[in-house]
């Protein structure tokens, strides 16, 4: 599940409509539309007002966040697999 999925689910689970979370990120609707589809991404500065409205983990929302980015990334690629191979060996030496 994606960043924007996720949104969703939450979104919905809070029974909370689209103009109501846009408004309090401040964006109109439609971007909003957008974020869930996953046409759009949502700013790193929405992820805290998000964790807190949809009483969710900031981290996990920036993680599946940015998750999302690296995926965006490497999709294309002929070795995704071994690109996060040789991220995560390098995260480990460190």
């Amino acid at each position: 599940m994606n960043f924007g999925e996720h949104i969703k689910q939450l979104r919905e689970q809070n029974q909370l409509l689209q103009r109501q979370v846009a408004s309090v990120l401040e964006i109109d609707t439609a971007m909003l539309s957008k974020i869930e589809r996953g046409e759009r991404r949502a700013k790193k500065e929405h992820i805290t007002l998000l964790a807190n409205l949809l009483h969710s983990s900031e981290r996990e929302l920036y993680t599946i966040w940015l998750a999302d980015q690296v995926y965006e990334i490497i999709k294309e690629e002929s070795n995704p697999s071994e690109i996060l191979q040789v991220v995560e060996k390098e995260l480990k030496l460190k």
